[in-house]
């Protein structure tokens, strides 16, 4: 058995437009339904859901099933030691949160790499875990570092100011920028759809280009998913299962009690 070739890292290296949904219900039975809807990606939420190692694994698992749905996993922080234990539950793809500068882009590039003479070695435990399927993939520790695949998130005034170092560090694949805490950051909290916070988007997703690499967003906002991918958005997440469920159990509900307003979605908004 050799090391399975990261089909989402390569459509992101060919700058093929992927169609994700965030996943933030914590459960591998809700994780399965996702990916029979056909998805490319999947985000397992760790850092604003209730997921801990061992239901990140069993989603894992579950999405394992589905080679068409490729699980992303966000880690709470970009740790080293937590991004090891990620990457050695057997996730491939993972998504760090709150990266201001290039320095903490790099030092996320060394926690996803094993130390080897590739040019990009890294600090990387060794260890015989599910990653490599307890020796199975008997090349892995030789193919792991070309297999993960790192996103970076880009989500505050700092982080565009460094947004070409950041894009421009080797190692990282995708830079996401998140809508909601770069709202935050700029003034509008609760607005992405202000015109200032979609200006800098715009030109956010036109920098990562620049620099290569593949820029990635999250918005349930059909038009404006659209829009972000004819601007050149290589990973778009176009819902969230925990919003899916809220309006469509409460729009259900609406139609037959007049005392609940139905959930209407807010343009723009990311939550």
């Amino acid at each position: 058995m050799n090391t399975p070739v990261n089909i989402f890292k390569k459509a992101l290296q060919d700058k093929r437009p992927q169609i994700g949904l965030w996943m933030g219900l914590a459960s591998d039975y809700s994780a399965e339904i996702c990916a029979l809807a056909g998805f490319d990606w999947l985000v397992i939420d760790g850092e604003h859901s209730p997921n801990n190692l061992n239901s990140i694994l069993a989603q894992l698992k579950t999405l394992a099933a589905y080679p068409g749905s490729h699980a992303v996993c966000r880690v709470p922080v970009g740790d080293t030691a937590l991004i090891k234990q990620y990457l050695d539950l057997g996730a491939q793809n993972i998504l760090v949160p709150m990266v201001d500068t290039a320095e903490q882009a790099a030092q996320c590039v060394q926690a996803m790499r094993y130390p080897q003479d590739d040019g990009q070695g890294g600090v990387r435990g060794m260890a015989g875990a599910r990653a490599s399927r307890w020796g199975h993939y008997a090349d892995y520790f030789k193919r792991a570092n070309e297999e993960v695949c790192l996103i970076v998130q880009v989500e505050s005034l700092e982080a565009l100011k460094n947004l070409d170092a950041i894009a421009a560090t080797p190692g990282v694949d995708g830079v996401f920028i998140g809508p909601a805490d770069l709202s935050a950051s700029m003034g509008h909290v609760g607005n992405a759809a202000h015109p200032d916070v979609q200006a800098a988007i715009a030109e956010g997703i036109a920098r990562i280009l620049k620099a290569g690499k593949a820029p990635g967003i999250l918005t349930p906002d059909e038009k404006l998913a659209q829009h972000y991918l004819s601007l050149g958005a290589v990973f778009v997440a176009v819902g969230l299962d925990t919003q899916i469920l809220m309006r469509q159990t409460s729009t259900l509900a609406a139609r037959f009690k007049d005392s609940i307003t139905a959930a209407a979605p807010q343009k723009g908004a990311t939550y």
